[in-house]
């Protein structure tokens, strides 16, 4: 096939899978959380991560994982311990991230709106043999994460009073999410851009959730959804040169739409189904009369 034959698309096709897996797998706590717009927030960060490597001539990839990192770990704790001022708090760390990643790029003279866009919005042509191993390492990492304690996070996105009644550690297994949230992050912003990547970690489990019932089967779905619209995004990008991130929200928006639609008179059979059982179940009501004798 062409589209494996040029060297960049191969290193983009990698970084799709990896961003389709990685996203849904750390986005499905966050939305059983209620931390959707999380992500979002955590993107706002990585740009000084990402203008700061740039003004240290390091990695910005490797630069964004740190500060963004350390942002997460910031907005857990206010979250924990916020109380009304909390929301403020975040709005400035947010709107203070977004601010000094423009102004560190800008400081460091490679802050031209090609640089800066390919950052918020994803650029497959610019994604290097570097990027490729920064982000199979920290996919690696979210993958050892949310695989390998899905049973303790499981427990905690669903009652955290509970998970910490039965003995587990709440508070590091917060900040691990924070984290793990940050570093999907930055493995997501070179395909779908920092703006676009809390899209990528909420849609595909929203999707997913509207034919399916249990956690792990959800977990599942939600990855493959994101792996076929990272990789369809993709592509795309490549025959029809579009933007890859803008396309690959949008493809995940339609699967959501189309999912929604096909759900609806399923879940309406189902509750026929359901009355069906119950009335079958329930003794039929004796007349008054029924026990007097004539």
């Amino acid at each position: 096939m062409e589209i494996l034959q040029d060297p960049f698309m191969q290193r983009a096709l990698l970084a799709a899978v990896l961003v389709g897996v990685t996203a849904p797998a750390v986005g499905i706590h966050l939305v059983q959380r209620r931390q959707a717009l999380m992500g979002d927030g955590i993107g706002h960060v990585a740009l000084t991560g990402v203008g700061l490597g740039f003004l240290l001539s390091t990695n910005p990839v490797w630069m964004a994982t740190l500060v963004a990192v350390v942002g997460s770990v910031a907005m857990e704790l206010i979250r924990a311990y916020g109380r009304t001022r909390g929301d403020i708090a975040l709005a400035m760390l947010f709107y203070g991230g977004m601010a000094g990643g423009v102004m560190l790029m800008n400081l460091s003279g490679t802050g031209s709106n090609a640089n800066l866009t390919s950052y918020l919005f994803g650029s497959l042509s610019t994604v290097s043999d570097e990027d490729v191993t920064a982000i199979c390492l920290l996919a690696g990492f979210v993958l050892l994460v949310t695989v390998g304690l899905r049973r303790q996070l499981f427990a905690i996105s669903q009652d955290e009073e509970f998970a910490r009644v039965t003995g587990l550690p709440v508070r590091l297994l917060n900040l691990l999410v924070a984290v793990t949230a940050a570093v999907t992050v930055t493995v997501a912003m070179r395909v779908v851009g920092l703006l676009l990547v809390s899209a990528l970690m909420v849609v595909p489990v929203a999707a997913a959730q509207q034919i399916t019932r249990s956690f792990a089967v959800t977990f599942v779905a939600a990855v493959a959804i994101g792996v076929s619209v990272t990789l369809t995004g993709t592509a795309a990008s490549y025959y029809q040169d579009v933007p890859p991130g803008a396309t690959i929200v949008l493809l995940a928006i339609a699967v959501f739409v189309l999912l929604t639609l096909l759900a609806a008179p399923l879940a309406g059979r189902r509750a026929k189904a359901a009355g069906a059982e119950c009335d079958l179940d329930v003794p039929v009501a004796r007349r008054p009369t029924d026990d007097v004798q004539v």
